[in-house]
């Protein structure tokens, strides 16, 4: 389905604008305020300051009392843009839309768009604008504010763009289709010592690197192959020097799982080993454990809705409703654990600048697929609540 130049080119200005101005997340004033004057000139009233930064606004044509939801998240990353020939590059030393929530954003506001101009549905649509996306602590935040309560939904849908599928492609699948994510720090005191008397203490970074190993024995051994789980150590650090053994050595990390059941399992397993490996060597251990996203698990009976509107948009050659699931984490997650939903991927090119990967330095949305999303959540809400 193609749209007229001035929309796309409506569509583009939003965005270039949003990525030159990157906040990161509970900080996203500018965003906000930009945000709401371009829904306000669309005739919208705006509740703001939800969840912090977060906001809404709500269209309703007829006399329908159903309402559907359509979700953008708003945050950047504390990213350095690489984009010296970019035009609409980062204005903001050491912030970028690494992630490409500036196309979100201008994605929701093109379906506000033309579900204003058209009005060819009966019933509610709000327009939800998320803070803090990147550490899963906006949606929560939200909600702990009142979110569903003052602006209720009966089904919410969202969308996120992904490199290295071709350009405008949608993909999405029933069940888990992003994984949850839980943070680990795991703090070893030994004892320590000079480098040349290691009989004099107790050293951690033994403990420590038996610990990491023993860490990737609970997917292989202890988890039912069929079910998918990962556990990361990403970052170690000790409070030695050259020549002495520290005293206390700190394992960070993460975990990726979809059910409750496996994540109870992972830190279950988790604190037995690393009790008993610090035991065995008579050091002593903590470890903090804390749920950061929740899986990301499509309502079946929304995921035949976000297929037909997809195919409707981009043809249904061009749509994949059984996608493999992602082992990354999205905090729309938290919003389909009390409403039911659907969430897909779009794509955002298999080659060339839309496959750079997310979080790069020198990612970019792709610009060509702004209109795909915009037709797509404005779809839905026709299918959803016909006229």
């Amino acid at each position: 389905m193609t749209m007229d130049s001035s929309f796309i080119q409506q569509l583009t200005q939003w965005r270039h604008h949003l990525h030159r101005h990157p906040e990161t997340g509970f900080e996203e004033v500018d965003t906000a305020d930009f945000v709401a004057n371009v829904l306000s000139d669309l005739g919208l009233q705006v509740h703001r300051g939800i969840g912090g930064t977060g906001l809404v606004a709500s269209l309703t044509v007829g006399t329908g009392s159903s309402v559907i939801g359509l979700r953008a998240d708003m945050d950047a990353l504390n990213i350095h843009e690489q984009a010296a020939d970019r035009a609409h590059a980062s204005e903001i030393p050491g912030k970028m839309h690494a992630c490409g929530h500036d196309g979100h954003m201008a994605m929701i506001l093109g379906a506000a768009k033309l579900l204003c101009e058209r009005r060819d549905f009966n019933g509610t649509v709000r327009f939800i604008f998320q803070p803090a996306e990147e550490h899963g602590r906006g949606a929560k935040a939200m909600m702990s504010d009142g979110l569903f309560e003052r602006f209720p939904v009966d089904e919410i849908y969202g969308a996120h763009n992904m490199p290295g599928m071709p350009a405008g492609h949608i993909a999405t699948r029933a069940g888990g289709i992003m994984a949850s994510e839980d943070n680990f720090v795991i703090t070893i005191k030994g004892r320590g010592t000079h480098a040349a008397r290691p009989h004099m203490g107790i050293d951690p970074i033994v403990i420590a690197s038996q610990i990491v190993l023993a860490l990737q024995t609970i997917v292989s051994r202890s988890l039912d192959p069929s079910l998918p789980a990962v556990i990361s150590c990403t970052e170690l650090f000790t409070d030695g020097i050259r020549n002495a053994i520290p005293t206390t050595v700190t394992i960070k990390g993460d975990t990726r799982s979809y059910t409750p059941e496996v994540q109870n399992l992972l830190e279950t397993r988790m604190r037995e080993i690393c009790d008993g490996i610090c035991r065995m060597h008579g050091a002593e251990c903590t470890v903090e454990y804390t749920h950061e996203f929740a899986p990301t698990i499509n309502t079946p009976d929304c995921v035949p809705v976000a297929l037909r509107a997809a195919a409707n948009i981009v043809g249904m050659e061009r749509v994949d409703g059984n996608i493999a699931p992602m082992m990354i984490s999205e905090d729309f997650g938290a919003f389909l654990q009390v409403v039911p939903g659907n969430f897909v991927f779009i794509g955002n090119g298999a080659e060339g600048r839309g496959s750079t990967p997310l979080h790069n330095a020198c990612y970019d949305f792709n610009d060509e697929v702004l209109s795909t999303g915009a037709q797509y959540f404005a779809e839905i809400v026709r299918l959803r609540l016909p006229a």
